[in-house]
């Protein structure tokens, strides 16, 4: 192949106690991007999203995964990707991941899948190094893969695909606040005080065993956070107030997505999720925030392929 159209979905990030080490990947929004190879020996990304992005490549997260990917499998080529429908940055749902993880996907593809899809997340992973100073899977892992994601280890890097019910669906918010990935991580506590630490490993495994057994309830019940959000929900104005709407509404559980602005809510059916989006657009509104609603399916699709030239 010399030319593929990928998608790589948005996702969500810790799903509240999974700080890391958890991710869901969600229905319909995500990015799309044209690559392209040729012979030679560079690398040439043009943005036709609308969306801006970083006129120097060496800042652009596709970058590191095009030449991580070419150095794994020992090749040079010329690569010319096209960013056609991108996440907003900062928006909080892996608007990193999803280029990143399109990236990797079609470059793998393009060469006719020389790679595992372990490996495939790893190159992905390079894209949110530079993103967020980090290699961290939680967002790249599902934008790959699909469903909810649990990274059991990252050295090495051990990833298991956990279950997903059929009727869950994401009510998300992203209010137009600017919440940089590395400010929302700088933020945080470099210890965390044992109780903090034994309430957390609890609502892990609460939500793992949850998401096995099908008890909607104990799923909601877990997705505390006890590390991240009591630091992160600071840069969301009215966060405590909005969460208890929220849930007065019949939602399981609703957190910050990832290192935030957005917020979202997990819902047991499609209703709950409309009414917690109303509710979540309704906030940021008396406040003179604007901001964008999704409500979508949690989805087992990952990075596909949209179209191929031979």
């Amino acid at each position: 192949m010399k030319k593929v159209r990928v998608f790589a979905p948005a996702s969500i990030a810790n799903m509240g106690c999974g700080f890391d080490v958890i991710g869901l990947a969600l229905d319909e929004v995500g990015d799309i991007l044209e690559i392209t190879m040729s012979e030679g020996d560079g690398l040439t990304i043009t943005n036709q999203s609308g969306v801006p992005l970083p006129e120097d490549i060496e800042q652009n997260v596709i970058t590191p995964v095009v030449r991580a990917f070419l150095k794994k499998i020992g090749q040079k080529a010329q690569i010319d990707v096209t960013v056609c429908e991108k996440i907003y940055p900062g928006s909080g749902i892996g608007s990193s991941a999803a280029s990143s993880a399109a990236a990797a996907f079609g470059m793998n593809e393009l060469y006719g899948c020389p790679l595992s899809e372990e490996e495939v997340v790893m190159c992905a992973m390079e894209g949110e190094n530079l993103a967020s100073g980090g290699y961290h899977a939680d967002n790249a892992a599902p934008a790959v893969m699909g469903g909810i994601v649990l990274i059991r280890g990252y050295e090495p890097l051990d990833i298991i695909q956990l279950p997903v019910p059929g009727n869950f669906y994401c009510a998300v918010v992203h209010p137009h606040i600017v919440v940089a990935t590395k400010e929302a991580r700088e933020i945080l506590p470099k210890a965390v005080p044992m109780h903090d630490a034994v309430r957390q490993w609890g609502n892990v495994g609460g939500l793992i065993a949850g998401l096995y057994s099908g008890n909607i309830g104990l799923v909601g019940r877990a997705m505390q956070d006890h590390v991240a959000e009591p630091y992160r929900k600071s840069f969301i104005p009215g966060f405590d107030d909005l969460r208890a709407k929220v849930l007065g509404a019949g939602a399981l559980a609703m957190n910050i997505s990832g290192s935030g602005p957005s917020v979202f809510a997990l819902c047991d059916h499609r209703t709950s999720a409309e009414a917690a989006g109303f509710l979540m657009k309704k906030h940021f509104d008396s406040l003179g925030i604007g901001s964008e609603v999704y409500v979508v399916k949690v989805s087992n699709k990952g990075a596909k392929l949209t179209g191929i030239t031979i």
